[in-house]
């Protein structure tokens, strides 16, 4: 029979027989024996099949060793993450920890290398490792491919194995031909169980992960559980011999982002200073041994496109597609970015299109870009203002206007914006100023600039230096209107000039700056006003401030009600909010409704906690408020320490209103404490304004009429009423009992009768009323109308827990309070019959201490440094105190404990 040919045209048995004879060469080499080389004839590298041995200054982290035990569980395990992660130190720890297991180790090198090479590599791990590896598994001959019987066969040989081998490979990323991955994923398919396959890469290797994790046979340790924690850092820093405060901890953790090997590069440079700490705090990048490992190891793998890419997008810190492109002028940015992501190259995928550079990496390849292209960094960052600024990106387009230097462009982002009330209120506040701080005198010299100027000096109090800014701002405006849209400009002005208004007491002013706000609000987009409500916000709480000074109370109300309505729940409004709040719980104690005052004060208190505003950025006035409410129940002390941190009020709030509040609630302590001299004093500076606010003359008058009465000169303090409106009730009553103290007992009743005291003010006002009526039928003779006046006076008093008015009456009361509460001299406040039934369970002490601090307008914060426990404790007491009292919140719970006389 002739001889069959193959397809190749070589006869069949010819065939046959070169195949054995390759087999022959591929599994014993040329003698028969045993021949470790590799398929080029070299001897196979044995650093390649070593364990790394991890330094002295390793630290074993137990949470990832733990997590890695799974490997023995599941086929495939995968340790990912960038260079320097600790990825194989990670695994060679592991593997050292565990020497009952057989572990085949081997440091892979196939890039650019054909599947021959990395079968015959992986043969010999096995063969080095401890595995009897039969004459029918032959070491590939060929280094640039090997047949499908190698893996079957080693597959067959694996899976009949009682215990599983380890086989780990480091740096697969390595591995790039798509041959290999599936000849490697069929042989750890059909070996289970037999093999455990460890992965230690920087990319995602070409097997199919889905199936293994939809499966649950795959073990996963990425890039985010590589990093290290504060307290391993702390760990690892020891190590080094450094013992660093927890603050400097954070700091280096926070600047590396807990990557391992820049914390022990930055150990190793702060071994050697003298100040560890300082040397951590200074640390260059670009100048260390961390520029070296990321310039080595990062950069200078990519291609030189690439590089220029990473160069360029490194003056971004968060950016998406567009802005990317601006910075490169590269329409495949994105596609670039995100392959550099996959690949582990410092680039982080933050969500929804949204890259970010490894802090360190970011430095560095601004110092080398400072290198590479001097002087091209300032037109990226004004290419990226202005691609964020487009794109709707404020706070972006703010800072990198900034690092360009271009103050023109970036003054005007934020007022054409309308966002020029951020200055005064918002999370961004802060930022702002100090971004602006760097402006300067020559940033620009057009109405924008000079209008930033203006609001960074009124943010911080200056009301001189942010005056003459506004002025010159005003001037440039007018003088630009014709070459540009300077609606915004004028907004922006309308605002500052209510602010300004509003600091100098003079409402008119504030009144006009107002409307022409209005007015101009038509002329801009509604979504742009609708984007800043904090804007107008600050308008009407301006304008009701300075209503409040002129004694428009009713006009006051409206505005402030409508600004303490405006961007509710916004973190960006919660200053004007809150102080609208406040000024409103102002207006209630003038009017004597001290409940109700309580009430909104603590829904102030709640808003600032709420948005995380801390003094100094709120008002202060609620404080002031809760020591006025204080007074009137003669709970002294917390009125001292209520008044004692109302000072610090935002330094652009700290206007007459504010400082004629505290004078006066000042003064009235003072008084109450028997103090006539000192409440005198208090009110006597005045409060400097440009107009006169009748009110605060009015109850300054009353105060020194007190003082004066305290001392025994009635006539005195008679001779001070013309000072004091009369259209008002508070002073009225006031007044009335003036001259009841005169001697005129008929003309305070006559006061009272014409002014119809009773239907317009709140219970602190009507209750003195009723005792003025009283002691003036007491001197009349006629005591059954005395008791009855006196007897509704206590009722009164007593729904609303005041105290103070009782005491002020004098002794002439004694008799009828006998009559009228026979235990008590000074009645507290009665329990209201639809109260909830006391707690079932105690208060412990420490609830009982965190409750008197929130009776005293305390935050969270405050509580927790004022009793030496953390934020947490003090919450859960608070919670616990709330479940006993059967309440939801703060100010049911200081009132609920009032009437249960646990304060």
């Amino acid at each position: 029979m002739t001889s069959a040919h193959q397809g190749d045209g070589r006869p069949a048995v010819e065939h046959r027989a070169g195949r054995h004879a390759r087999h022959r060469v591929e599994t014993h080499g040329r003698d028969g024996v045993h021949d470790p080389h590799d398929p080029h004839g070299d001897p196979f590298l044995r650093t390649r099949f070593a364990v790394p041995a991890p330094p002295d200054t390793f630290l074993r982290r137990q949470r990832l060793a733990r997590h890695l035990d799974g490997a023995l569980r599941t086929p495939l395990t995968l340790v990912n993450g960038c260079a320097g992660a600790g990825k194989t130190l990670l695994v060679a720890d592991w593997v050292a920890t565990r020497p009952e297991l057989p572990v085949a180790w081997l440091t892979t090198d196939a890039d650019g290398q054909g599947a021959g090479m990395f079968w015959a590599y992986l043969l010999q791990a096995l063969r080095t490792s401890g595995v009897p590896l039969p004459p029918d598994i032959a070491f590939p001959a060929d280094a640039n491919r090997v047949g499908d019987a190698l893996p079957a066969r080693l597959a067959a040989l694996l899976g009949g194995r009682d215990r599983p081998v380890v086989l780990v490979l480091d740096e697969f990323d390595r591995v790039t031909a798509p041959e290999i991955a599936a000849q490697l994923e069929f042989l750890l398919r059909h070996s289970a169980p037999g093999l455990r396959l460890v992965l230690v890469t920087r990319t995602e290797p070409l097997l199919p992960l889905h199936r293994y994790r939809a499966a649950g046979e795959l073990t996963e340790i990425r890039d985010a559980e590589l990093a290290f924690t504060p307290g391993e850092a702390a760990r690892l820093m020891e190590a080094h011999g450094l013992r660093l405060s927890p603050a400097a901890v954070r700091g280096i953790v926070e600047r590396t982002r807990g990557w391992a090997a820049g914390l022990r590069l930055c150990a190793l440079a702060a071994e050697q200073a003298p100040d560890p700490e300082l040397c951590l705090k200074e640390f260059e990048a670009d100048r260390s041994a961390v520029a070296d490992f990321l310039l080595a190891e990062v950069l200078k793998r990519q291609d030189a496109a690439t590089q220029e890419l990473l160069l360029r997008v490194s003056v971004l810190d968060r950016f998406g597609p567009r802005p990317a492109t601006a910075v490169t002028g590269r329409a495949d940015a994105e596609a670039v970015l995100a392959r550099l992501h996959r690949s582990n190259a410092f680039v982080q995928h933050v969500g929804h299109g949204v890259y970010r550079l490894h802090p360190l990496f970011a430095e560095i390849l601004r110092a080398h870009l400072r290198m590479r292209r001097p002087g091209l960094e300032p037109e990226l960052h004004r290419r990226a203002a202005v691609s964020f600024r487009a794109a709707g990106a404020l706070p972006e387009a703010l800072g990198h206007g900034a690092a360009a230097g271009d103050w023109e462009f970036t003054a005007s982002a934020l007022v054409d914006d309308l966002a020029l009330g951020q200055f005064f209120t918002g999370p961004r506040a802060g930022t702002l100023a100090a971004l602006f701080s760097r402006m300067g005198q020559r940033g620009g010299d057009g109405p924008a600039p000079e209008l930033v100027r203006a609001a960074a000096r009124l943010s911080c109090g200056d009301l001189a230096g942010g005056a003459v800014r506004l002025r010159r701002a005003r001037q440039l405006t007018r003088r630009y209107d014709d070459v540009a849209d300077t609606t915004a400009a004028r907004m922006g002005c309308a605002l500052l000039e209510a602010l300004t208004a509003r600091l100098t007491g003079t409402p008119r002013r504030a009144e006009d700056a107002v409307r022409e706000a209005e007015a101009l609000r038509g002329l801009l987009p509604a979504e742009l006003v609708d984007r800043h409500p904090e804007f107008f916000a600050l308008l009407l709480d301006h304008l009701g401030s300075a209503r409040l000074w002129a004694g428009d109370f009713a006009g006051a109300r409206a505005a402030l009600t409508r600004a303490a309505a405006t961007g509710p729940g916004a973190a960006v409004t919660a200053l004007p909010r809150e102080d609208a709040m406040a000024r409103l719980a102002l207006l209630d104690v003038l009017h004597g409704r001290p409940g109700r005052a309580e009430r909104r004060a603590r829904e102030a208190l709640a808003e600032t906690e709420r948005s995380g505003l801390a003094r100094p950025a709120a008002s202060g006035v609620e404080r002031l408020v809760l020591a006025a409410v204080a007074v009137e129940r003669e709970e002294l002390a917390q009125a001292r320490a209520l008044l004692d941190t109302a000072g610090e009020s935002h330094p652009a709030l700290r206007d007459p209103v504010l400082e004629a509040g505290r004078a006066l609630i000042t003064a009235r302590l003072h008084l109450a404490r028997g103090e006539p001299g000192a409440a005198r004093q208090a009110v006597e500076l005045g409060v400097p304004a440009d107009t006169v606010s009748p009110w605060a003359r009015g109850e300054a008058a009353l105060v020194a009429a007190a003082a004066d009465l305290a001392e025994g000169r009635p006539q005195d303090a008679a001779a001070l009423l013309p000072e004091v409106p009369l259209d008002q009730p508070a002073c009225l009553v006031g007044a009335a009992r003036v001259l009841l103290a005169a001697g005129r007992p008929g003309a305070a009743v006559r006061l009272l009768d014409r002014a119809a005291v009773d239907e317009r003010a709140g219970p602190a006002v009507t209750v003195r009323a009723a005792l003025v009526r009283a002691r003036a039928a007491d001197r009349a003779g006629d005591t059954a109308a005395a008791r009855r006046l006196v007897t509704r006076a206590v009722r009164e008093a007593h729904r609303e827990g005041l105290r103070r008015p009782l005491t002020e009456a004098g002794a002439w009361i004694r008799p009828y309070l006998t009559v009228t509460t026979p235990r008590h001299r000074h009645p507290p406040p009665p329990r209201a019959t639809t109260s909830p039934p006391p707690p079932v369970e105690e208060l412990s002490g420490r609830e009982r201490d965190v409750l008197r601090r929130l009776a005293q307008a305390m935050s969270t914060e405050e509580i927790a440094a004022d009793l030496y426990v953390s934020v947490n404790t003090v919450k859960t007491h608070l919670k616990n105190a709330y479940r006993k009292l059967s309440v939801g919140r703060r100010n049911e719970a200081v009132r609920r404990a009032r009437e249960l006389d646990l304060l």
